[in-house]
């Protein structure tokens, strides 16, 4: 059964302009999203003994902490349960912060996107740099010891040394996690129908993310999975569920789950969803060979890579004779290394990771 959790508050005070994710400006609709969520957490929610919560969005900072408590009341957790929330810098003060420490909550991420003051004016953020450093201040002052900065790279006007020096302050804050992600225009943004300018393209981008595991590395932050860079012992436990393959539940607008091989999303409509937060827009019952690729898929995702014997045991498969081919061709050409339990893209491979997983589906 699921051990781990992600609500989705779906709430900004407005969007950012590169934003496709599911959120809305309607503040006057928590109460109401409140007691729809608590009534599907009520429903699914068999008062399993939690690893870990996560609050995404969206902007989980905009609830009260007296609406967070109302949320949490429902589940099973305790101190060792990682409960991570997002949040973004305008959001909160020390007081809030201190509040969500002693309701529970241990992990906080922080949108940062860049430290650049004009960048962040151009892609609609609502804070300033000076903001990040303050929330950081604010946590480790509350009691946090572990802390994510979200960054994003590809930003328009930006060069590969304006992103390496957001690392080397990210990294002077004494923060536990990085993640940091190439800025891509989805449908549904501002940015697609408003593309910006001088945007890098996609070879400074790749110097960017190549950049990045550089000065990351050599800082002491290990790479562990393909977007995600954490001191010893902080990797986020909540993401690593995801990778490797397990179930969990989704609660709220637009949240994806994984219960009893079951894949199942819920409405992104927030109307549909508050007239009824039981009723699963879609769900999948993942087949075997399905699994096989998620396995896959997923497992790549992690710089540890995938474990061969594992992956036979539970698939009845021979992984080398089934893959021959594609393993031939990608550790050929060192975009897969083996490692002592099978395979792992390097640092190459993971700029064209997309190509090469798709060689693995059928």
């Amino acid at each position: 059964m699921p051990r781990n959790i992600y609500i989705h508050i779906p709430f900004c005070k407005q969007k950012c302009k590169y934003c496709s994710f599911v959120s809305f400006p309607k503040l006057e609709l928590k109460q109401d999203y409140i007691n729809a969520l608590k009534k599907e957490i009520t429903n699914y929610y068999k008062n399993e003994k939690l690893k870990t919560i996560y609050f995404g969005g969206g902007t989980p900072s905009l609830l009260k902490i007296s609406e967070m408590e109302q949320i949490l009341s429902l589940l099973n957790f305790n101190a060792e349960t990682e409960v991570t929330v997002e949040i973004n810098p305008e959001t909160i003060n020390f007081e809030y912060l201190q509040s969500l420490k002693k309701i529970g909550v241990n992990r906080i991420s922080i949108g940062c996107q860049t430290f650049d003051d004009k960048i962040l004016c151009e892609i609609g953020r609502k804070h300033s740099s000076d903001d990040v450093v303050i929330a950081v201040k604010y946590a480790q002052k509350a009691g946090f010891d572990n802390i994510n900065l979200d960054f994003i790279y590809g930003l328009p006007n930006q060069k590969i040394e304006d992103f390496s020096k957001d690392l080397e302050k990210a990294v002077s804050l004494e923060i536990q996690h990085i993640s940091l992600y190439g800025l891509k225009i989805d449908e549904g943004c501002y940015f697609y129908k408003n593309p910006p300018k001088n945007l890098p393209d996609d070879d400074i981008q790749a110097d960017m993310y190549l950049k990045a595991i550089e000065i990351l590395t050599r800082q002491g932050f290990e790479h562990y999975e393909i977007s995600n860079f954490a001191k010893q012992g902080f990797q986020s436990r909540h993401n690593l569920n995801y990778w490797d393959n397990n179930s969990y539940y989704g609660f709220g607008c637009a949240a994806h789950g994984y219960v009893n091989g079951i894949r199942y999303s819920n409405n992104s409509n927030i109307d549909l969803y508050l007239a009824n937060p039981l009723c699963h827009k879609t769900e999948h019952k993942v087949t075997q060979q399905e699994r096989l690729e998620e396995e896959i898929f997923l497992g790549f995702r992690k710089i540890s890579g995938i474990n061969v014997e594992k992956i036979n045991e539970n698939f009845g498969i021979d992984f080398r004779k089934k893959y021959a081919s594609q393993l031939k061709e990608f550790v050929g050409n060192r975009y897969l290394l083996e490692t002592n339990t099978g395979y792992r893209l390097s640092d190459t491979g993971i700029l064209i990771s997309n190509n090469i997983l798709s060689e693995f589906l059928e």
